[in-house]
């Protein structure tokens, strides 16, 4: 993965905050970059982890540590899917 250097505008307090000493620190970073991007569906999951040179599985966890969801449907949602599913598979059998 080639690496390029981007400037950007932040308020004076967050520069202590953008310090990276460490990979680990960079890649949660760039993580949440992307993060805005898969949530408005812009970019997958797989295509955001492509970018970060890690497997989907790495960053689907590491935005798990970071309390963002891999799925966001709510219970009434994943009902409907589940509804959805039965109807498909009694048409299906």
């Amino acid at each position: 993965m080639s690496l390029q250097n981007v400037s950007i505008s932040v308020p004076e307090e967050m520069v202590f905050f953008l310090s990276i000493d460490e990979d680990q620190s960079e890649l949660e970073r760039n993580a949440m970059l992307l993060y805005p991007y898969i949530k408005n569906l812009t970019i997958s999951h797989g295509r955001a982890a492509k970018i970060l040179g890690i497997p989907k599985w790495q960053l689907i966890t590491m935005y798990d540590n970071l309390g963002l969801p891999y799925l966001d449907d709510d219970f009434n949602e994943v009902l409907e899917d589940m509804a959805t599913y039965d109807r498909v598979k009694e048409v299906c059998s």
